[in-house]
Formats: C-alpha cells, sequence, structure tokens
C-alpha cells in the first residue's frame, strides 16, 4: 500500500515493481540494495536538471547555470522533496538505522530519491524519468532569479557582513517538531551588530538555516542603508 501511494505521489507507475523496492532499500536492510541505482539516478537527474536549465535560461552564463544545478539536485533539495513525497514511509532500513531515525536522514532520503530516478529510467525509459523529474521540480526551476547572486544563502550573508566588518551571523537550533519521519526544523539566524534576529523553517536543519540567512539578509541590508543616511 506505501509503494502505490509513493507511485501516486511520483505520477509513475512501475511494470516491475522490484526496482522500486530496491531502490527503497538501504545497504543496512541487505542486499541488493540501492547503491547502484543512486549512481545511475543521480547521472539523469543531472542531465535532466541541466537541460531544463539549458531551455529556461538561454541567456545564463555557463557559470551561473552550474550553480544553478548544484542547487537543485544538492542533498537538502533532495531530501526536502523526499519527504513531500513521504519516502521515508516506504525505505527499507535495517534495525540499527531504524533505531536512530535513519528514515528521515537527509543523506538517506536523498539517496534514495535519486535511487528512484534511476529505477524509473531502467523500468521506463529515460523519458518516463525525465517526466517524472520534470513535474517534481517545476516550481523550483521556475522560482529561479537569475539577475539574483547564485550563492546560497548562508554564503551571501556571510560575505556581505564581513564585507561591511560585521561579526559573522549565529544560528541556533530552536525546536524540530512532527512525526520522526516528517520533522521540520525551526532555527535563529541572530545579526547582534544589527540587532536582526530571523526565524526559518526546513525539512532539515540546514534547510531552516538557509532559510533564516534569507531573511536576514535584506533585513541587513536595509539597516546599512539606514545606518549610513543618518550618518
Amino acid at each position: 500500500m506505501k509503494l502505490v501511494k509513493l507511485e501516486q505521489s511520483l505520477g509513475y507507475t512501475f511494470s516491475r515493481p522490484e526496482l522500486l523496492a530496491q531502490a527503497l532499500t538501504h545497504r543496512s536492510f541487505g542486499s541488493p540494495n540501492n547503491e547502484r541505482l543512486e549512481f545511475l539516478g543521480d547521472s539523469v537527474l543531472n542531465c535532466t536538471i541541466a537541460a531544463l536549465l539549458f531551455d529556461k535560461f538561454p541567456q545564463t552564463r555557463e557559470g551561473d547555470l552550474s550553480r544553478f544545478r548544484a542547487g537543485l539536485v544538492k542533498q537538502d533539495t533532495l531530501a526536502s522533496l523526499a519527504q513531500q513525497l513521504n519516502l521515508g514511509d516506504a525505505l527499507r532500513l535495517g534495525e540499527g538505522e531504524l533505531k536512530s531515525g535513519g528514515f528521515r536522514r537527509p543523506s538517506i532520503l536523498a539517496d534514495a530519491l535519486e535511487a528512484i530516478f534511476g529505477a524509473i529510467y531502467l523500468d521506463g525509459g529515460f523519458d518516463q524519468a525525465v517526466k517524472v523529474i520534470t513535474r517534481l521540480y517545476q516550481a523550483l526551476v521556475e522560482d529561479i532569479d537569475p539577475k539574483t547572486s547564485a550563492k546560497d544563502a548562508k554564503t551571501a550573508l556571510q560575505e556581505y557582513l564581513q564585507s561591511k566588518h560585521y561579526d559573522l551571523p549565529r544560528y541556533r537550533l530552536k525546536s524540530s517538531t512532527g512525526e520522526a519521519h516528517a520533522q521540520t526544523f525551526e532555527v535563529e539566524c541572530e545579526v547582534p551588530e544589527l540587532h536582526i534576529t530571523t526565524l526559518g523553517q526546513g525539512a532539515s536543519r540546514r534547510i531552516a538555516e538557509q532559510e533564516a540567512a534569507r531573511q536576514a539578509l535584506p533585513l541587513a541590508i536595509a539597516q546599512k542603508q539606514a545606518q549610513q543616511k543618518k550618518n
């Protein structure tokens, strides 16, 4: 039943369901596991995202396209998509990983999603894999603004503060809520010298930190501009 729900969420039904089962099998559970499928799916994903970006941004330079792609295929993004699919519910993990909460670990979720892309490629061909990946990533690709910095939010905030000779921001985990397989993390970002405090939420601590930093950067810029006007 869990696999049926997952197929519905993916928008793809396997003709060889054993491939989906293997894609969801962590090495701690036994063999065959999803490591080889993850390797294959990683390549299919990168090729698909590259093609989507190439078509979407015909005037954008190669370096920026590469950074956009890196942000889309990184572990945090994959883990977030996996949680939206409730992928953790269908994972097959060894006893140790189950006890340690492996079904919510970003690295395991990300690898399993890439393995699923590899499994779809083997089951239905490249075009089917492209369709699934495109549907999952469509909103994320649409949200990319090539006019803004391709740097991640934490890096952009850090570099801005350093350029103005401010101390680096501080990040604190405020809470983690929800079921073990679908937790939401809340992280505080503080820039003491500018009296800025923001809260970010996400499916992992790193995603929450990025969201908090994304909120803090425009506030820091506005604070600096206000100080300059007073002087």
